[in-house]
């Protein structure tokens, strides 16, 4: 990584070391041996399986509502300060995160926040509603930098600051974290257990909870995936400087995330949503929140969940036989 990368001078990293070289970085992949396409595979994995037999209370199935209110963080990772772009985030602080918090009370769906450190240093106040309504605030990264591009000390720097900085804002210390990137850097597991995380909800193996797996060592980390068809951003986002547009109507995208929780609640499994307060707060699409959440409180036996209690239930897994979990690789 060089110096100039914007999110090691926002945050005043310190030096950067480069990864070892790989002595296979210029072989095409159709030639790599079988040791080296297999490292790769098997560096990140998912394990076993960690849904429990029954839901707290008998529940049927478990919801778990989540939101990266990243606000100004997107273009300031990138280095753009423009006030068109500055103000396409500042509306998540100003209008969407109070529409989504008055929304949760209404239904008592207590949810999870992963905020970056320098949105919660910009709207402090907002981070400390979050918790004092009874929701979670999780790890994003200090400044939504990406992630994968980053020196393992510069990555560690970062995690490690943002830990302290909503540690100190909220009073609370997150349990969990969610990349900027959605993805590991080679040195992000380490990392995350280095720090003491009790679970990741970065990756996209399975649609129940499970325990990563490093080079077939089971590491303990409780994973809680999420997936693009569960995020409002990839159906929402707009860049009027690129081909990047919604191309979805809101009543779809309604329609995607009320047949996945179906399917979760017919499996007895987990539903999980990544929302954006600037991307899901905006009236046309606060409404079908709504109608999505009416839907699901219509169901009897719904167990809604912070990300943080999610993986409590399933890390009381880790503690039963195997035989008793999912198979690590289904069929």
């Amino acid at each position: 990584m060089s110096h100039d990368d914007p999110a090691a001078n926002a945050a005043g990293a310190g030096p950067s070391r480069s990864p070892a070289p790989d002595p296979h970085a210029a072989t095409p992949s159709w030639q790599w041996p079988e040791p080296v396409w297999r490292g790769h595979v098997e560096a990140v994995r998912a394990g076993r399986g960690l849904l429990p037999p029954r839901w707290p209370d008998g529940a049927r199935v478990a919801v778990a509502l989540s939101f990266d209110s990243d606000h100004e963080t997107i273009p300031l990772r990138d280095g753009e300060t423009s006030p068109g772009l500055l103000a396409q985030g500042e509306y998540g602080a100003r209008k969407g995160a109070g529409r989504v918090l008055e929304l949760l009370e209404r239904y008592s769906a207590p949810a999870t926040f992963f905020m970056p450190a320098v949105s919660a240093l910009l709207h402090p106040d907002e981070a400390r509603r979050y918790v004092r309504e009874g929701h979670e605030v999780g790890v994003h990264g200090w400044i939504h930098e990406r992630n994968t591009l980053l020196a393992a000390e510069d990555e560690k720097t970062l995690i490690r600051r943002a830990l302290e900085t909503l540690t100190d804002i909220t009073g609370r210390t997150p349990t969990g974290i969610r990349t900027p990137s959605w993805d590991f850097s080679d040195s992000t597991l380490e990392t995350v257990l280095d720090l003491g995380f009790l679970y990741d909800s970065s990756l996209m193996a399975d649609d129940e909870p499970y325990e990563v797996v490093a080079h077939g060592r089971p590491t303990g980390l409780v994973e809680i995936p999420v997936d693009w068809i569960r995020d409002d951003a990839p159906y929402f986002t707009m860049d009027r400087f690129t081909a990047l547009r919604p191309y979805t109507r809101p009543r779809d995208v309604l329609e995607i995330w009320r047949d996945e929780f179906d399917a979760a609640y017919r499996d007895g499994g987990v539903f999980q949503l990544t929302m954006h307060p600037h991307v899901i707060g905006h009236r046309s699409r606060l409404v079908i929140l709504r109608e999505l959440l009416d839907h699901v409180s219509g169901h009897r036996g719904v167990w809604f969940a912070t990300h943080d209690q999610l993986a409590g239930t399933a890390r009381d897994q880790l503690g039963r036989p195997t035989a008793s979990n999912s198979p690590t690789e289904q069929p």
